[in-house]
């Protein structure tokens, strides 16, 4: 058999618990259910949260060089040259790398991942009906153009903005997509392909077609059970960007729009899925292609009087991860502990590519195998320099340290999987609660850089 082609679909800010086929009956998601039907999903993937309020920066950057999260350049801003990019691997063993969407690592680093690509998007976030987006140029020359364009968050002021063009009035997902289909479609080399999709939704501004919007009512939107009008300690990230979306303290019916229009864009993006998974079919190389699907991080949307995704808890840092694809096991749902950054290893494997010495993460070939096997026993979180937390295979032990205050909560995650109830004052746990501590510290030795600091500002409250 001929290497697979690979396409990969990354999304933004969407939450683990946000597929119907995974058990969220709230939400209909049709092909991605079809990919879970399809392959192996990974219900226990996660982000180690990040060094940045984007946390969808340096969660890309661990995903793209598979290092771990404060062995990134600079919160991943950029990618150095010496950590290569899985795409420029794979592009070296002779595939053809496409890169397509958000793009939020630098242009340099974009410029030798890919040799093609089409509506490339340099940035964070963006207004989903006026995105600038570039055409790809092998020359990395980006930077050098600008365009005069319409500004709708300043009253459509003219301004200058680097960009080749605007699509204005279609959604991100719309044209991001369209654009994979056709290069499916239009596809006639001898080459395998790989595609790197991102997308900017269903990351706020929460906006998409009427049609998907009227699929949902607020009306018809459960509170989550562990929705709070405010959050009981400091994060150190409270008043960031995400947690100024709604006003404090969080009201019942302005949370239940926000969900409603949350699973309405993530709607959007399977219709969009399907779009892709049918060019592959048409085009007759769908058997010969894996498909990775993944959420760059989560979102509380008002669960534990949240917002955001600067946080440790689930509904943050657990994101879906699924492959489908040749040699991939069939409708299966694993709960072996996974990152993001475990996907180079794995298509390092999965490939038969060595991988570079650079790599951190550990492959997941081994549960395609077993989906009994457990590559990890725990995990490991960090925010910037004001939280830090273990998660074995029943607890989760969260540590707060703000300049204003000190808290800890501890969570039996098997039995209290919404992480309501904190357990860290009861004698008997107390035991439990050193040892975590214990492996706590041993993390940070491994992960954490002497000086860095976000390590020592963090610890030096501890």
């Amino acid at each position: 058999m001929s290497k697979p082609n690979i396409v990969f679909i990354f999304t933004d800010d969407q939450r683990f618990d946000t597929i119907n086929a995974l058990g969220n009956k709230a939400i209909q998601t049709p092909n991605m259910d079809k990919l879970v039907s399809e392959g192996i999903s990974f219900t226990r993937a996660h982000i180690p949260c990040g060094t940045s309020g984007a946390v969808c920066m340096p969660s890309c950057g661990m995903l793209l060089t598979g290092r771990t999260l404060f062995h990134l350049q600079g919160e991943g801003q950029s990618i150095p040259e010496e950590h290569i990019t899985f795409p420029q691997l794979l592009q070296s063993h002779g595939y053809n790398t496409y890169g397509s969407g958000k793009w939020h690592n630098g242009r340099a680093s974009f410029t030798r991942s890919f040799n093609s690509g089409a509506e490339i998007f340099f940035g964070g976030m963006a207004d989903h009906w006026n995105v600038p987006v570039y055409d790809f140029d092998p020359s990395g020359a980006y930077d050098a153009r600008l365009k005069e364009v319409k500004d709708p968050f300043k009253n459509n002021d003219v301004i200058e903005r680097e960009c080749d063009h605007i699509h204005s009035g279609e959604h991100s997902t719309d044209i991001i997509m369209r654009a994979a289909v056709d290069h499916i479609m239009n596809y006639d080399d001898e080459k395998p392909f790989l595609m790197y999709i991102s997308l900017l939704a269903p990351h706020d501004p929460r906006t998409m077609p009427d049609r998907f919007k009227q699929m949902y009512q607020p009306g018809d939107i459960e509170l989550p059970v562990n929705f709070l009008p405010e959050h009981p300690y400091d994060t150190g990230a409270l008043r960031n960007r995400d947690e100024v979306l709604e006003a404090h303290p969080r009201e019942p019916d302005k949370i239940k729009q926000h969900i409603a229009e949350y699973y309405a864009m993530i709607a959007h993006i399977d219709y969009q899925l399907g779009e892709v998974m049918q060019a592959l079919e048409q085009k007759g190389v769908k058997d010969n292609t894996l498909i990775i699907f993944a959420g760059d991080n989560g979102l509380a949307v008002g669960q534990h009087g949240l917002m955001g995704k600067q946080n440790h808890y689930e509904h943050s840092v657990r994101v879906p991860l699924i492959f489908a694809g040749p040699g991939v096991p069939q409708n299966v749902q694993a709960d072996s502990y996974a990152y993001l950054l475990d996907i180079y290893p794995t298509l390092c494997e999965y490939l038969d590519i060595e991988r570079p010495q650079t790599v951190e993460g550990q492959s997941l070939i081994p549960v395609f195998k077993d989906s009994q096997h457990h590559v990890r026993e725990d995990l490991y979180f960090a925010y910037c320099d004001t939280m830090r937390s273990l998660k074995d295979q029943q607890y989760k032990l969260i540590e707060y340290r703000t300049e204003s205050e000190k808290a800890t909560q501890l969570f039996d995650h098997l039995n209290d999987p919404d992480e309501i109830n904190n357990l860290i004052d009861e004698p008997a746990h107390s035991e439990r609660i050193a040892a975590m501590r214990q492996r706590l510290h041993e993390w940070r030795v491994e992960w954490e850089n002497s000086g860095h600091a976000m390590t020592e500002q963090f610890w030096s409250r501890y």
